[in-house]
């Protein structure tokens, strides 16, 4: 194949010329003529050369080499929006160093453990890599979501659980489900970024509302819940992003009390669950599912490929939602993935790789605050577990000129700016302990940190420099 490429890319095969047969360039390289038909399909499926019966194959248009791009313009900086850190991590070259993203790195994820529940799945009926999946997802997938739930103190009935893509794709079906253009929506300042973007993208509007180390600020949530009488409260529970903490019981019991003299929902996204050392009190373990929709999924511990989500809610939740989701989708999410992770899942290994990664994130979040202290980034708090640390900036010290200073050194961060809908966070910067174990983001920060300061120091106006 790349002796064909190599052919065609420097001109020596156009469109519509013949390539040679098979068993001439069989003995050309010295290879077998079915190892010369194996790469001339694969050649023909990527719609590089066609076969055309009794003749040969054939370049193709696509063949033709393109002209070299001219670069018009210098490239514009990219604004600093809720999009820009998954733009930068998704995108990222493969040397890149990413502690602003929010997955672990792939030598953390149970690679053993996914090949053997792939190699399962292949064994089973060939209907399971073919078919649609049942309308509400993998059957041993939700007894074992149900089961968890229950560990985790949610009552709950067979029925009130269905599968779905992932989280992001539940969260959608919920939004679909549930809001209409104009619709309040309270999330937490700062939250997810992906929360504001979603709902916006369903046009609802966005009320947010001041994050604590325990919780919402409840003076701010109960005023805003009298003044936008809001459809949906979205929010993190057992280990909040991006500031790691945690709801007090207090804090739980006030916003159940709240929430309950309204007429509004809310959407707990457990997406950290596992990262718990153990189940924390949410408002979905008190309330048991009558004015809560639980959503989660398994893309932070197993795989971030193989996405399966799943949305727990009271019977007729789940029965509109499932009707909405095959409308949208036909069908649960993939039966390959549903059935891989439920194999992960049912091993004895996977509890072993969750204490495995506790350990290692204590190690890694204990070490990287040393580090981020000694450069006067200061964590908010000490989170029970998962990947982040919320980290408050030193003095006149802007995120977002930090993180726009460290990309072209090939490190993407998280300013803290992306997370808050009001954008009063740009004193704080999320990181991921699990992509911080060598130097080089700590030498960026130092490098960009420096820099600012010189910068500052010859122009003390910080309008243009810091902010």
């Amino acid at each position: 194949m790349a002796d064909i490429r190599g052919r065609i890319g420097s001109g020596r095969l156009v469109p519509n010329d013949r390539l040679p047969s098979i068993r001439r360039l069989a003995v050309e390289l010295s290879v077998s003529p079915s190892t010369v038909v194996e790469a001339y399909d694969r050649l023909s499926a990527e719609g590089l050369i066609r076969p055309r019966p009794g003749s040969g194959f054939f370049v193709t248009e696509a063949g033709r080499t393109p002209a070299p791009l001219v670069r018009i313009e210098p490239p514009r900086a990219m604004e600093v929006d809720p999009f820009w850190v998954a733009r930068q991590a998704l995108d990222a070259d493969p040397g890149t160093s990413k502690p602003g993203c929010g997955w672990l790195p792939p030598d953390w994820m149970p690679t053993a453990l996914l090949h053997a529940g792939m190699r399962n799945v292949l064994r089973q009926a060939t209907s399971l890599t073919t078919d649609y999946g049942p309308s509400r997802g993998s059957a041993v997938l939700r007894r074992f979501v149900e089961t968890r739930l229950r560990q985790q103190s949610i009552t709950l009935a067979e029925d009130q659980v269905l599968l779905a893509g992932s989280a992001t794709q539940a969260l959608d079906l919920v939004c679909r489900l549930l809001l209409r253009p104009g619709d309040r929506v309270i999330v937490d300042d700062p939250c997810y970024f992906n929360f504001q973007t979603l709902l916006r993208a369903h046009q609802a509007v966005v009320v947010p509302v001041p994050y604590t180390e325990n919780g919402p600020d409840i003076a701010a949530f109960e005023a805003a819940v009298m003044r936008e009488t809001p459809r949906l409260y979205l929010t993190n529970s057992g280990l909040h992003n991006p500031t790691g903490a945690t709801l007090s019981p207090q804090v739980v019991f006030q916003l159940l009390g709240i929430i309950g003299r309204s007429d509004m929902l809310v959407v707990e996204d457990d997406i950290f669950a596992d990262f718990e050392p153990e189940p924390a009190i949410t408002l979905a373990t008190l309330d048991g599912l009558s004015r809560v929709l639980r959503i989660g999924s398994f893309s932070k511990t197993i795989s971030a490929s193989l996405r399966t989500g799943f949305i727990a809610a009271d019977p007729e939740h789940i029965r509109l939602l499932t009707d909405l989701q095959v409308a949208t989708q036909f069908g649960g999410p993939s039966q390959v993935a549903s059935e891989a992770i439920s194999s992960v899942l049912s091993s004895g290994g996977y509890r072993k790789h969750l204490d495995q990664l506790h350990r290692r994130l204590d190690k890694e979040r204990r070490s990287a605050a040393t580090r981020l202290g000694g450069l006067g980034m200061e964590p908010v708090l000490v989170p029970r577990g998962g990947p982040y640390l919320w980290c408050r900036m030193p003095d006149g010290i802007s995120s977002t000129a930090i993180a726009q200073a460290a990309l072209p050194q090939g490190v993407v961060l998280a300013p803290g700016n992306v997370f808050s809908p009001s954008l009063s966070s740009d004193g704080f910067m999320r990181f991921n302990v699990a992509h911080m174990g060598d130097a080089r983001p700590f030498r960026v920060l130092e490098r960009a940190l420096e820099n600012l300061r010189d910068r500052t120091a010859l122009n003390p106006d910080p309008g243009n420099l810091l902010t």
